[in-house]
């Protein structure tokens, strides 16, 4: 589905109530598109941490307009759901993206061909520091 809107006429159809019974939580699921106007926005919060974090957000059940209790869970399962057609876990989304350098907090050791290197370690006596003597 393309909209929060769209989302929040699906769970009317699911649970009873109005539209505006939903969309603050589906546009909630949705706002990292504001950041990233693409499919891959959804790695942000369409997962079962998302899931968890909206729960958090929005407690664990809201009251519809027909009075009717409903799991903020079955909401927004519904909506990753509508999406991508499961709910994966953040692991799904993470598995494959390629390793950077940058993401170990290491500094760039230029010297080294752009790759991570530890600090050198202390010389020792008759050895200078490319080890040789």
């Amino acid at each position: 589905m393309a909209h929060a809107f769209h989302h929040a006429q699906s769970s009317v159809r699911r649970h009873g109530g109005h539209t505006y019974d939903y969309i603050d939580i589906h546009r909630w699921i949705d706002a990292s598109k504001v950041a990233f106007a693409d499919h891959r926005h959804r790695a942000l919060r369409h997962h079962t941490l998302g899931v968890h974090w909206c729960e958090e957000r929005f407690g664990v059940t809201i009251l519809n307009s027909d009075d009717k209790e409903i799991p903020v869970r079955a909401i927004a399962e519904q909506h990753i759901i509508e999406d991508v057609g499961f709910v994966p876990t953040v692991q799904d989304w993470l598995q494959d993206l390629p390793k950077q350098f940058w993401m170990t907090g290491k500094r760039l050791n230029i010297s080294d061909n752009n790759e991570t290197s530890d600090p050198p370690a202390a010389s020792t006596a008759g050895h200078d520091e490319g080890g040789a003597t």
